[in-house]
């Protein structure tokens, strides 16, 4: 079991405060929406999270099965969606999941045939991702995401590019593949995080 520990954790760019003395507490089957207005700083609490960037102050802990895991080490154990992570477009999409899950485990034993056959890019196999639409990009990185086998899985604005039938697709995604795993979605769209048991207000730690 994963378990997250956020004490007295800030984070000051500058003169601003983008949050402060936020204290949380996660473990694995947790899903938790972090939502604020745009600007607030969803963005930025989910790269502090993440060892991405460091806090001005207070303390973030992981550990797995009581075991501390070292901030350097925190990529082992998590995936990321967001807008401003860019896919390699050099790729085709056989070749991204053969280069993604170099470096993580599959889920369920899924084939790189089933993943595909999910996101609904059967035709597409051999097509650099740099010729895919937006919207096919976003399927793409959210099954990279839920489709590895990691205890943690941080969604930045996972529906943006998506239709609604996207949108749908990726509600029923969550609910196939996501048991067990601690879920932070940062969103302003209810429609992404309706089934989330915990919410914060970014606007509630300035």
């Amino acid at each position: 079991m994963l378990k997250i520990q956020i004490e007295e954790a800030s984070k000051r760019f500058q003169y601003e405060w983008i949050f402060k003395n936020l204290n949380l507490s996660l473990q694995s089957g947790d899903r938790l929406a972090v939502t604020g207005s745009n600007g607030s700083g969803k963005s930025t609490l989910l790269k502090c999270l993440s060892g991405s960037i460091p806090l001005t102050s207070g303390k973030i802990t992981y550990s797995l099965d009581s075991q501390a895991i070292s901030d350097s080490d925190w990529f082992k154990s998590l995936a990321i969606v967001a807008p401003y992570m860019e896919l390699p477009e050099e790729f085709s999409l056989g070749e991204l999941l053969d280069f993604h899950f170099k470096f993580k485990n599959p889920k369920n034993d899924l084939s790189k045939e089933k993943m595909i056959e999910i996101l609904y890019l059967d035709q597409h196999i051999h097509k650099p991702v740099a010729q895919f639409s937006s919207g096919m990009k976003q399927r793409v990185k959210l099954g990279l995401a839920l489709f590895s086998d990691v205890p943690l899985v941080f969604l930045d604005e996972p529906t943006s590019n998506l239709d609604k039938k996207g949108v749908s697709w990726y509600l029923d995604l969550i609910e196939a593949y996501s048991a067990e795993q601690i879920l932070l979605i940062c969103s302003n769209e209810p429609r992404e995080f309706e089934f989330c048991q915990q919410k914060i207000s970014l606007e509630d730690y300035k």
